[in-house]
């Protein structure tokens, strides 16, 4: 990955990591959810999103056909869903046949209508009658996609980590007695058949403790060990990851990959909610969208990059429960950032900053999504300009992780501080780089 090297390894690197970036959709999605008087148009929100910020995908908790509409031709890729109660009708083929003729036939090709998701977390809702016809509803509007000449629109459910009945040490994960082989395998063999995701809610948040703070909010810590692999977890959100992965390889579906429908952290709660605060929110979402961009994934599935949805896109006014649950919002509803998630073009943002290494320095990192040959191609161009590449190089300081991410970052920052940051054309690269006050440091690999 570097100036000086073999060029046959380096052209089989680049081309298997062109191969794994190109067969993912965005990594970094948003949920745009609706419970609000005085959310803007979804015209506005389009326009908003494909103008304004780096996210390029969302997922909506229905079908909203006014949404649907406003996303025609922007190339944002939409998932759409089917309400928890439609779900023992849609097994029935003539009922799905309806229901994809009313909500995605319409619609789709010129709305990038990616998956359709079958109800939202229905292992934890305890209604029998939905989680025994679930597979079968999945099965059933698959066929009925197909059957619309839709072939490339895939189907999956968002699931808790509450269906784990054992979730620690990670590499020990199992699902629930019960639902492991009669609901999730059926489940995992349909999504391996039809080539789909399985989808996930993990939620740090809900398991805040002030005594591992730092471990939740990716923080230095000492880490979380497991005995049985002998890996020290640095955050929770990469253990939670693994404990799903260790679930599905017990029942034979490691193959088969994860997607995160949901994660996020809320920016205000009720008194006794003393972990929701704007600094917290910032910290996990930044720092989550970092790890997610880098493609580091995770100790039991290294070199992933997951596509994952943000919760929320705004805050929600008329949500019910606790403050926190109308607070999840990257957004208010005048589109100005809650703080800065990392997530705006030419990187504005709020005035709080999310960094657990806060700076007026500004460092050179690239674009979110910027694509694999655009990162080598800075990578290659700045090793060339006499840059010091050795901290990249293996042995370096910097060479963990080695993903063409962040070799790329660690040489774009170095060319603009040698050139002085003086100029913010220098952190240009043909407008594949952005500026931040976030320090990328970590351990012994400084960023200059």
């Amino acid at each position: 990955m570097w100036s000086t090297r073999s060029s046959a390894l380096v052209v089989l690197q680049a081309s298997l990591l062109i191969l794994r970036f190109a067969s993912t959709t965005s990594a970094i999605g948003v949920n745009y959810g609706t419970i609000a008087n005085d959310l803007p148009k979804p015209a506005e929100v389009a326009n908003f999103l494909k103008t304004k910020t780096t996210i390029d995908a969302i997922k909506l908790f229905d079908a909203n056909p006014e949404i649907l509409r406003a996303f025609a031709n922007t190339n944002i890729s939409v998932t759409v869903s089917v309400g928890n109660g439609d779900i023992p009708a849609l097994v029935q083929l003539p009922a799905a046949k309806n229901w994809v003729a009313a909500n995605i036939v319409p619609f789709y090709p010129s709305t990038k209508i990616i998956r359709v998701v079958i109800g939202n977390e229905i292992m934890q809702s305890a209604n029998k009658d939905w989680i025994y016809n679930l597979v079968p509803a999945m099965k059933s509007i698959n066929n009925a996609l197909i059957e619309a000449g839709i072939k490339d629109i895939k189907i999956s459910t968002p699931n808790t980590l509450g269906f784990l009945g054992v979730s620690e040490p990670p590499s020990a994960g199992k699902f629930r007695e019960g639902y492991d082989k009669d609901i999730i395998a059926p489940m995992l063999e349909f999504l391996r058949e039809t080539k789909s995701a399985f989808m996930i809610n993990p939620y740090p948040y809900f398991n805040y403790a002030d005594s591992i703070s730092d471990y939740i909010l990716f923080k230095p810590n000492k880490g979380v060990y497991d005995p049985n692999t002998r890996i020290t977890y640095s955050n929770m959100f990469d253990a939670q990851m693994d404990s799903v992965y260790s679930a599905m390889r017990a029942l034979g579906y490691s193959d088969v990959p994860i997607v995160v429908a949901e994660t996020g952290w809320p920016s205000a709660g009720d008194p006794r909610e003393s972990s929701a605060t704007v600094d917290n929110a910032a910290s996990f979402n930044w720092n989550l969208i970092q790890k997610v961009n880098s493609g580091k994934g995770t100790p039991l599935m290294p070199n992933k990059q997951f596509e994952t949805y943000i919760f929320a896109l705004f805050n929600e006014n008329q949500k019910p429960g606790a403050t926190s649950e109308r607070n999840f919002g990257l957004f208010k509803p005048d589109f100005t950032p809650v703080y800065d998630a990392g997530v705006m073009l030419n990187g504005a943002g709020a005035k709080t900053q999310p960094q657990p290494q806060p700076t007026d320095k500004k460092f050179c990192v690239p674009r979110p999504n910027t694509n694999p040959q655009s990162l080598q191609g800075n990578l290659d161009w700045v090793c060339s300009q006499g840059i010091d590449c050795a901290p990249i190089q293996p042995g370096g300081s910097c060479f963990e992780p080695n993903t063409l991410w962040s070799h790329a970052q660690y040489a774009m920052n170095a060319y603009y501080a040698l050139k002085g940051r003086r100029d913010d054309n220098d952190c240009n690269f043909k407008q594949t780089a952005l500026l931040t006050t976030n320090n990328p440091s970590y351990g012994s690999c400084v960023y200059a």
